[in-house]
């Protein structure tokens, strides 16, 4: 299984507009990917609700994990969006 450990960049957190463009990017990334808060269950990183559940805040480390083939370089690009809060989603994802 890979991980990526990471904290969270966006100043209000995993909410809304951040939570939004981290899925879009997840779902992109055509793998299955789960997130989770360090003691937290994991949830599917794909589903917009299930994102937003974990009220992950700005700055708080959050676990990102999958199984799946080319999970390395996924998870790489999702780590980076989300611990540098881009606002758009790049052009790699």
């Amino acid at each position: 299984m890979a991980e990526r450990r990471v904290n969270v960049g966006w100043a209000e957190g995993l909410h809304a507009r951040p939570a939004s463009i981290f899925v879009r990017a997840t779902t992109a990334s055509g793998i299955p990917v789960t997130i989770s808060k360090v003691d937290g269950t994991p949830v599917n990183a794909g589903s917009m609700l299930a994102v937003l559940g974990l009220g992950a805040q700005g700055g708080e480390e959050i676990i990102l994990a999958s199984d799946a083939d080319g999970a390395e370089a996924a998870l790489d690009r999702l780590a980076k969006l989300v611990a540098e809060g881009l606002e758009e989603l790049p052009e790699t994802v």
